[in-house]
C-alpha cells in the first residue's frame, strides 16, 4: 500500500491504563488513539486549537467506521495515522491506520468524519478560513 502524499503519524505508546487484566488493548482506547492523532494532524497545520474555541468553532467526529484487526498489547509501539482524504463546505474526511512500529502489523483502521460546528448551538457551520485553505492545499497536490 502507498503512503499518501500527506501522510501524517503520529506515535502513540501503549500503557497499563489503556488495557484489560490480559494485557490487550480495550477497544474504545483506539478511539482516543485516533481522537490524538487528528488533533495532532490539526496542530501540525498551523490550526490553534483554542483560538477556535474562542471563535465558537469546534470539530465533532459526525461518523465513524472502524475495522479491528489485530489487537495491541501493553507497551507496545504504535503508529497512528490522520491523512485527509475528502472535505465538503462543513466537514472534511479521514482515513486512520493503527500500526505496530515494530513489525509493521495493520492493527485497525478507520474512515471517520468530522463536522465543523457551533459551540454555543451544536449546528454545523462552515469550515473556517484557514482550515479551508489548509483543505485546498492538500486535496489540490
Amino acid at each position: 500500500m502507498e503512503a499518501p502524499k500527506h501522510e501524517f503519524r503520529w506515535p502513540v505508546r501503549v500503557y497499563i491504563e489503556d488495557t484489560d487484566a490480559g494485557g490487550i488493548v480495550y477497544h474504545a482506547r483506539y478511539l482516543h488513539f485516533m481522537e490524538r492523532a487528528r488533533t495532532e494532524w490539526v496542530r501540525s497545520q498551523g490550526i490553534a486549537l483554542r483560538a477556535g474555541l474562542a471563535d465558537n468553532i469546534s470539530y465533532v467526529v459526525q461518523k465513524m467506521d472502524i475495522h479491528f484487526r489485530q489487537p495491541a498489547r501493553l507497551d507496545d509501539e504504535l503508529w497512528v495515522s490522520a491523512n485527509l482524504v475528502s472535505s465538503g463546505r462543513v466537514w472534511f474526511g479521514f482515513k486512520q491506520q493503527v500500526i505496530r512500529q515494530s513489525d509493521g502489523a495493520m492493527l485497525a483502521e478507520a474512515d471517520v468524519k468530522v463536522a465543523c460546528v457551533a459551540l454555543d448551538t451544536g449546528r454545523p457551520r462552515a469550515l473556517p478560513e484557514a482550515m479551508q485553505a489548509v483543505v485546498r492545499e492538500i486535496t489540490a497536490n
